[in-house]
């Protein structure tokens, strides 16, 4: 799905959100009305974002190089430096309002880091975190070679997320070169496939990705044809 199309899809729904709260605090208590949680997986074409608190010398190439890579490029509103998106990737898209859940962002991100690490596990791959360092990587613990497998950025306000999270399954990882993946430097990017020698269907992944998050949230989730096509 296009990043342009996928992110202001996003925005309508967080809007939506929003709206019902503002709704229901001028409301009397049996007049309230529940929010809604949505949960997005995709995949983009070949896309780099920045983040707010990014810095564009991130981004190693020209317009006129993104344009020969068939890549385009957006500055958008969630946090985190720069990133790459594209085909073999899962891009997860929360839209929670975690007044549902647990009003604590910081265990918000936990608990999406923790849904990746269980799916690694899956796969009979052991990862973590390392401290300071939003995302899962592979050598977290000893690090002499540690490797990001799940880059993540998102945006909060009143309680509502959107943004998310990108895994990497079958993805082309000569698209990091074009830039200092999530400002750090000094470490590795990697995939799935990458470490386990093979690809990895993407429907065989989400599965598990999406029971891991059902669990640690405490939720019931149900798809449906129309949301599926998202």
């Amino acid at each position: 799905m296009d990043y342009k199309e996928a992110w202001d899809y996003q925005d309508r729904l967080f809007s939506q959100v929003l709206d019902i709260k503002a709704r229901n605090r001028a409301a009397a208590p049996d007049a309230q009305l529940p929010t809604p949680n949505y949960l997005l997986f995709c995949s983009h074409p070949h896309v780099y974002t920045l983040g707010k608190s990014g810095h564009e010398s991130h981004l190693l190439i020209s317009e006129e190089l993104l344009k020969a890579k068939g890549a385009t490029y957006y500055k958008i509103n969630r946090g985190g430096d720069i990133t790459y998106h594209g085909p073999g990737q899962i891009v997860g898209y929360p839209i929670l309002d975690l007044d549902n859940f647990f009003t604590d962002i910081h265990k918000y991100l936990r608990y999406l880091e923790e849904a990746i690490i269980l799916t690694l596990q899956d796969y009979g791959l052991t990862a973590g975190r390392i401290p300071g360092l939003t995302g899962v990587w592979l050598d977290h613990e000893q690090q002499v070679n540690p490797r990001k497998i799940c880059a993540m950025g998102v945006k909060c306000s009143r309680w509502v997320t959107m943004h998310g999270f990108a895994f990497n399954i079958n993805t082309d990882l000569s698209y990091f070169n074009n830039i200092v993946p999530c400002g750090i430097a000094d470490k590795q990017v990697t995939s799935l496939a990458k470490e386990l020698g093979y690809e990895v269907a993407l429907e065989e992944v989400e599965e598990k990705l999406l029971n891991h998050l059902a669990n640690l949230f405490d939720a019931t989730i149900t798809v449906t044809a129309n949301e599926k096509r998202y």
